[in-house]
């Protein structure tokens, strides 16, 4: 994605979370123990293709690296993001 997206953490919820052009995105995990499981990628059609679940991702596990939690991915578009980011193996639960 060209342009920067703003990414909130709601803790609360257990969401990452933007909006682009009126549509919500975001990737949802849940906590066990020191581990974050990344169990939903979601990002509408309408605002597909942009980068924005790469972006999301990785705004989560850049999270998960810096509170000390390991990572595992649930949802197929984690999983392949992983796959593709070695830099991010250290993080495998």
């Amino acid at each position: 994605m060209s342009d920067a997206i703003e990414i909130r953490h709601d803790s609360g919820a257990r969401r990452f979370e933007t909006l682009v052009e009126g549509h919500g995105a975001y990737v949802e995990y849940r906590l066990e123990g020191g581990v974050m499981a990344i169990i939903h990628t979601i990002v509408p059609d309408a605002i597909g293709g942009r980068g924005i679940a790469a972006a999301l991702v990785r705004e989560a596990l850049e999270y998960a690296r810096g509170a000390g939690l390991k990572v595992s991915p649930h949802c197929s578009y984690a999983v392949a993001y992983l796959k593709k980011h070695p830099e991010y193996a250290d993080l495998a639960a």
